[in-house]
């Protein structure tokens, strides 16, 4: 599994994430993982968040999408972001490449 950083109880980031992580990200107690990486970024040669959304739904992971540009992150962002920690079952792991974005989205979400 990649590495993460817990944030607090509910929630911790991840770098880019692989379907193979999905099953410790499971067995380590997450109920959601938010995916805050375009598919398009350095080329789309990473997974694409349709597959992953995918294999953690045959793990009983709630996923969701919300792509953020790297240094772009803006109100609505954010307020989307608050929506989904609002709905999605915890904890919730949120990554993109190194999971700067996804720790940003969720320190300006509170």
């Amino acid at each position: 599994m990649k590495p993460m950083t817990r944030i607090d109880d509910n929630f911790s980031t991840s770098p880019q994430i692989d379907a193979e992580d999905l099953i410790d990200i499971k067995a380590a107690g997450f109920k959601s993982v938010i995916c805050n990486r375009p598919d398009s970024e350095d080329g789309g040669h990473h997974p694409n968040h349709d597959f992953l959304a995918s294999e953690a739904s045959k793990l009983g992971l709630e996923f969701s999408y919300l792509p953020v540009v790297p240094g772009q992150i803006n109100d609505n962002h954010v307020e989307q972001f608050k929506t989904l920690m609002n709905e999605l079952p915890g904890p919730t792991l949120g990554y993109c490449r190194l999971g700067l974005r996804s720790k940003a989205l969720y320190e300006r979400s509170r």
